[in-house]
């Protein structure tokens, strides 16, 4: 494995293939490890570092390694930051989540709160209206009834057999003395 690799690969690319042979070589001959998955997981990754150097941007790292250190700086420096940026773009949105959900509750409460009063209202307001067209219907209807019974009295009265008539007959001479 070691043959196949180009003669600028340094050193340590060819000591990290050599630990990832032996890894191998320490997985293939005990299957039966108990952190096999954990073995698994390692070995992926060694393999996904040496993929990394085998490419043109590795290869160019290995021969510019001030400019790998500086690389590798920035990273390390700048993970602080964009760990807090990412962290408050998180926060902020959660916020705005349950900010919108909350004022999402707030308003359909106040609208429903609203609606309530506004029904109890229009309640209130039709039970007065419908009372007071029951107690006028009653009201005009009996002073029609009454008007209609006033107008037919002389009517029927032509024979003189209803006392109503006498009275009312009798209360007149009372008011002409």
């Amino acid at each position: 494995m070691a043959k196949e690799e180009p003669p600028s690969t340094s050193k340590d690319l060819r000591e990290l293939q050599r630990k990832l042979s032996l890894l191998i070589a320490s997985v293939q001959s005990n299957s039966k490890a108990p952190d096999l998955e954990e073995v698994k997981k390692k070995l992926d990754f060694l393999r996904t570092v040496v993929s990394f150097m085998k490419s043109p941007v590795g290869q160019y790292l290995d021969r510019h390694p001030f400019l790998t250190l500086t690389l590798l700086v920035f990273l390390a420096v700048s993970a602080v930051p964009v760990g807090f940026f990412l962290l408050l773009v998180v926060l902020t949105s959660l916020a705005a989540f349950v900010g919108v959900i909350l004022l999402e509750g707030l308003v359909i409460s106040v609208g429903g709160l609203s609606l309530l009063c506004v029904l109890c209202g229009l309640g209130f307001v039709s039970l007065v209206i419908s009372g007071t067209i029951m107690v006028s219907y009653m009201v005009v209807s009996s002073l029609i009834n009454y008007w209609f019974s006033l107008r037919l009295l002389p009517q029927h009265n032509s024979s003189g057999d209803c006392p109503l008539a006498m009275k009312s007959a009798h209360v007149e001479g009372l008011y002409q003395e």
